[in-house]
This record gives structure tokens, sequence and C-alpha cells, in this order.
């Protein structure tokens, strides 16, 4: 970390200690992203890693910083490596999903939490069929 020195040598402040970055956003996006895709509340969530849905949700909204131990334990409770948090994380990148990804996300959470396989079958051939048309 740079103790907030990069901000003081631009603007001659020192950034707040507790003050999120665009990364901290990111990886709060990329939370966000991975518990919808497996559909998990929030509640649920907060409840996996041992803290409170309103510490859940800053984290999700990037307002407070997840230390490494909590990031590891987020990690194992999303099945996902702790790369994952930080994949297309660039300069310049935008930290919002946008509303087809949401709509993505959302269809596959959706899909996934439909229990007959049949039904899931015939919806994957609607969309394979809907596909083809275009």
């Amino acid at each position: 970390m740079d103790g907030g020195n990069t901000l003081k040598a631009e603007t001659g402040k020192a950034a707040p200690a507790n003050r999120a970055s665009s990364i901290d956003r990111h990886v709060g996006a990329r939370i966000r992203e991975r518990r919808i895709m497996l559909g998990l509340s929030q509640q649920q969530m907060a409840d996996m890693i041992g803290v409170t849905y309103q510490q859940a949700h800053k984290y999700e909204r990037g307002i407070n910083r997840i230390s490494a131990g909590r990031l590891y334990e987020i990690t194992r409770v999303l099945n996902v490596p702790i790369t994952y948090f930080f994949e297309g994380l660039e300069v310049g990148e935008e930290d919002a999903m946008n509303p087809r990804q949401r709509m993505c996300l959302e269809l596959a959470r959706n899909f996934a939490s439909i229990g007959n396989q049949k039904h899931q079958e015939a919806l994957s051939q609607l969309a394979r069929a809907l596909a083809v048309q275009q």
C-alpha cells in the first residue's frame, strides 16, 4: 500500500486510510457477481463468512476494504481462486455491470434454481432455437 502517498503527491493532501479505492470496488463487484451466480443472498453469504449483512453489503459496494484473511474465506465460500476477484482489473475499467451483464447473471441464477431437469433442458433448447433465428 502507498499509505496515501500517491494522492498526496498529486494533490498535496493525504488520502484517508480507510477510504476505499477503485480496486476495492472492483473486488466487491466481483464478489457480488459470483454470489448472484451461485444464487446466494447477501445474508446467506454473510452468515457463511461470519460477518453481518451490513458488512457483506459494504464489501460488495467497495465501501469497506476486505482483509486478506476475509478474502481467503470468501474464496472458499464462493468456490473461486483468489485471482478471480482481480480478473479484468485494468486502468479505466468501468466498475458497474452493464444491463446485459446483469441480465445474464440473473438468467444463470434463475436457471440454476429450476429443480426440474426436463424444464432446464426445455429452456436450454428454447434459447438455442432463439439464438439460431438471429
